[in-house]
């Protein structure tokens, strides 16, 4: 038994192998860490894309009452959404400014470069 300790005391081959061990497992927990920063980074970007799709919904509603003479009557209604805190700038839709291509190559009103 006490052999066999100073055999394993004695030996020297597993240092190369627990040494590239160490180095192979460093360089994995740094990649690890750089992969779950940049996963992090885009969960937060889709989450704030979300709240900012939450504050863009309008909801206001209206709508007309109508009457049938000498019978029935409904009266209209609605709702106008006032702008809250959380609420994010209105979204307009906008034309792109096109440029005509004259055939050289050169958009018409535009430079070169």
């Amino acid at each position: 038994m006490l052999r066999n300790f100073q055999n394993l005391w004695n030996d020297e081959f597993g240092f190369i192998v627990s040494a590239e061990l160490v180095l192979v497992l460093t360089i994995g927990v740094l990649m690890m860490v750089v992969g779950l920063h940049a996963v992090s980074k885009a969960i937060v970007q889709e989450l704030n894309d979300l709240s900012s799709a939450f504050g863009a919904i309008n909801q206001s509603y209206s709508y007309d009452g109508f009457e049938k003479p000498s019978h029935s009557r409904v009266s209209g209604a609605g709702f106008q959404d006032n702008e809250d805190d959380c609420d994010c700038a209105e979204i307009v839709q906008t034309e792109p400014d096109l440029k005509v291509d004259n055939g050289s190559g050169i958009p018409e009103g535009g430079d070169r470069y």
